[in-house]
């Protein structure tokens, strides 16, 4: 990695690269293959979302044989496990060591503009620095998300975001309540159900996936499907695919289901999706056992994916009986699942698992949607020389991915070479702000900017 101290001040590249994850790297190592100049700014350090942002048990939900950065495949002893936390920041440290990426940590872009010559000013914490392309590899998990209805909670209650959960050990004794049903609340749900922790869950319309059927992980027989190879373009609701909630399963001791109606039966107190909090009494939709119902249907309907596939293709697999509920909820309106008393039920933690946002507000660029969302076709947006990179669902599934970013990095440093190849000049385009300046447009003076809410990325 590069020294930090780097003078980056009045220096050009052909591409500067924003992001050192998984996709800033895979970026470096395609541009790096077709030798073309670049520089990789990382506001921390490489991997930081894995290093800092994890909870000391977490574990890939795919599996090992899935991580496969561009030239650098899982290499390990356990191809059908999945990695810690550790093993996958010790995976991304040899990925960029590799082939000595690039990479200037430390460093903050505080904005990005095009001047009129067609070069792009990248203005950061250590100097302005300018560039024929920028490829914006920042990532879905910026901004958590946490509703405004927190601000009602009592003030001895502890809060944090999934972001900032570590371990059981961190929280106060007590009941926690854990909002969000998605892969990081189903997890830290388990985490501190597994310790003894009296847990509450604010369920929601998350999906989940057996870890294996049939005799294969789950994964597997979704990979041979080509599942994994569709693009969203194949979809006919493309938009919704972009922002729907990932699928809930783990890689915990060797993997396995996780099943809410398990947890509950075993202890764990269920409720429908979080609405308010008001006087220390939170509430919650009446819509427990439609959410659960949901989740299980996409699960078995994944089966019956396979089964079909398995049947057309003549593969020899054992059968294998499908899943059959082990708890459900009482009425719909059971008070026990749509109210809670924190202070009654002895609840002293809360853990927002309700998602991330984008900020994008140094990018002085109109490329972003009515939503907040870069506009791109396959991460190349309408602005000539702006790339974008490691967004979920970007092509395909795996394009936020270990198992999918390598292709769409690939498909970008192409796009990158055919511009260098052809000796195209890079001309101002005719990209102009609907109304007001940039900096009329997205303002950056704090006193105006405290109810600002970052648009949703994932959940």
């Amino acid at each position: 990695m590069t020294s930090p101290h780097r003078v980056l001040d009045g220096g050009h590249h052909r591409v500067v690269v924003v992001g050192g994850g998984q996709a800033g790297l895979s970026m470096s190592r395609c541009l790096t293959d077709r030798g073309v100049d670049h520089v990789v700014l990382e506001k921390d350090v490489v991997g930081y979302e894995w290093r800092s942002r994890r909870w000391d048990s977490f574990c890939l939900v795919t599996p090992n044989w899935q991580c496969r950065l561009p030239g650098f495949p899982y290499g390990g002893t356990d191809p059908d496990g999945f990695m810690g936390r550790e093993e996958v920041v010790a995976y991304l440290d040899a990925f960029a060591a590799s082939f000595r990426a690039p990479v200037v940590e430390g460093v903050c872009v505080t904005r990005l503009r095009r001047l009129r010559s067609g070069r792009f000013e990248v203005v950061t914490t250590a100097g302005t620095l300018t560039a024929d392309e920028v490829v914006l590899a920042t990532g879905p998990y910026q901004v958590p998300r946490v509703p405004r209805a927190a601000e009602r909670l009592p003030a001895a209650v502890t809060q944090l975001h999934s972001s900032a959960y570590r371990s059981p050990g961190q929280l106060p004794e007590g009941a926690v309540l854990v909002v969000g049903s998605g892969q990081s609340g189903c997890q830290i749900a388990e985490d501190l159900h597994l310790a003894g922790r009296r847990v509450h869950l604010a369920t929601g319309s998350a999906p989940r996936v057996a870890r294996r059927y049939r005799g294969r992980d789950v994964v597997a027989w979704l990979d041979a499907m080509g599942y994994y190879r569709k693009g969203i373009d194949e979809f006919a609701d493309a938009d919704a695919v972009r922002f729907r909630v990932n699928h809930y399963v783990t890689g915990r001791d060797g993997g396995r289901d996780i099943d809410l109606r398990a947890f509950a039966r075993d202890g764990m107190a269920l409720h429908g999706r979080f609405t308010d909090v008001r006087a220390g009494v939170v509430t919650f939709a009446a819509d427990l056992a439609a959410n659960l119902d949901a989740a299980d249907a996409v699960s078995e309907s994944i089966k019956g994916s396979i089964d079909d596939f398995v049947a057309a293709e003549g593969i020899e697999a054992p059968p294998e009986a499908r899943y059959t509920p082990v708890w459900r909820p009482g009425d719909a309106a059971d008070a026990t699942h749509t109210r809670l008393d924190l202070a009654a039920a002895g609840v002293t933690s809360v853990v927002w698992a309700t998602g991330f946002g984008r900020d994008d507000r140094w990018i002085d660029v109109p490329v972003f949607d009515g939503r907040g969302y870069p506009a791109h076709d396959r991460g190349v947006t309408s602005c000539p020389g702006l790339l974008v990179l490691g967004l979920p669902w970007q092509h395909t599934w795996g394009s936020g991915r270990f198992c999918g970013v390598a292709a769409d990095a690939e498909h970008l440093a192409a796009h990158i070479a055919a511009r260098i190849a052809a000796g195209r000049a890079l001309r101002a385009a005719e990209v102009v702000w609907i109304a007001g300046t940039a900096a009329s447009t997205y303002p950056r003076d704090t006193r105006v900017d405290g109810d600002w809410v970052a648009p949703r990325t994932v959940a």
